[in-house]
């Protein structure tokens, strides 16, 4: 299970050390104060992770993906703006709505210059929160490519735990009935087995390409039959 207050440290640490290597966004006004807490910021996160409405996209997933990041950090550019992003990336989550990235974008780049981050930093770590309607990084986008690798590492969970998010995912989309269920979901399998590869950096390849591209086989399979 997730640790909330293990979470507020990571993000704190995250934040602290983000303001430390970039420049500050301009204060405008007639005084200038210093870049607020950020206990207030994860506590804003944290609620919003805990929402009744989440299954899947829970503190256990936002977990999940920083340990990947972790895993991942030496394929970044900047790990600690990949790591804001996964803070950011399903942090707006409505199951029924289609607009959650953007959503969730727009909430960063509100959130982060007043948290003390650089314009730039910001732009950053919006565009990788976007970047995870596709999951498709470019070739020279190494934060996106350890983002987008960190967020579908659960493809390659061994069989209880693929199971375990599988039906998360369903209880997620309750309101949905199941043969329109079982039809969304399984075009949704054969995208992704479409594509070239799931994932871009080296670590992923090598260790979570073949089990994924397993699961979801698998998964198919028990959908069509």
């Amino acid at each position: 299970m997730a640790d909330p207050d293990a979470l507020r440290t990571r993000w704190s640490r995250t934040l602290h050390r983000s303001r430390g290597t970039q420049t500050p966004a301009p204060i405008t006004g007639p005084t200038a104060t210093p870049a607020p807490s950020p206990e207030a910021y994860a506590d804003n996160l944290l609620t919003r992770w805990s929402e009744p409405q989440r299954r899947y996209h829970t503190l256990d997933h936002l977990t999940a993906v920083l340990d990947h990041v972790d895993v991942l950090e030496k394929a970044a550019a900047d790990p600690d703006l990949v790591r804001l992003a996964a803070w950011f990336h399903d942090a707006v989550y409505l199951p029924d709505r289609s607009e959650n990235e953007e959503r969730s974008a727009r909430l960063a780049e509100r959130a982060l210059p007043e948290a003390g981050l650089s314009a730039a930093a910001t732009a950053e770590v919006a565009r990788l929160v976007r970047l995870t309607v596709t999951h498709a990084p470019a070739g020279d986008d190494p934060n996106g490519q350890v983002l987008c690798d960190a967020d579908l590492a659960i493809l390659a969970s061994p069989p209880d735990a693929y199971a375990a998010y599988t039906a998360a995912v369903r209880e997620e989309y309750a309101f949905v009935p199941p043969d329109a269920f079982r039809e969304g979901r399984a075009a949704i399998l054969r995208q992704l087995l479409e594509l070239p590869r799931l994932f871009h950096t080296p670590y992923g390849t090598r260790e979570w390409e073949g089990p994924a591209r397993h699961n979801l086989t698998s998964e198919l399979t028990l959908l069509t039959a």
